[in-house]
């Protein structure tokens, strides 16, 4: 009985620089998207309009703003 053959993943396709989500990190900026780390950013400026424009497409989404060196979580407001 033969077993299937599996294609070994080219490099093109494996990540790079991929993040573990499971790990809190402990500098910079988290976008956190209904209680899951998603993006993280070197200043809060950048990670609030990115979660405000995410919140414009998508506004029933609960989307903060993670500070990994004060673990304090702010809710992320629509500009409008």
């Amino acid at each position: 009985m033969k077993t299937p053959h599996k294609p070994e993943q080219s490099e093109e396709r494996r990540p790079r620089n991929a993040q573990r989500t499971d790990i809190i990190p402990t500098d910079g900026f988290i976008m956190v998207v209904d209680g899951k780390l998603k993006s993280r950013f070197d200043d809060e400026q950048n990670a609030q309009q990115a979660g405000a424009e995410l919140l414009v497409r998508f506004p029933m989404l609960r989307v903060e703003v993670y500070n990994a060196e004060t673990r304090i979580r702010t809710k992320v407001e629509t500009a409008s």
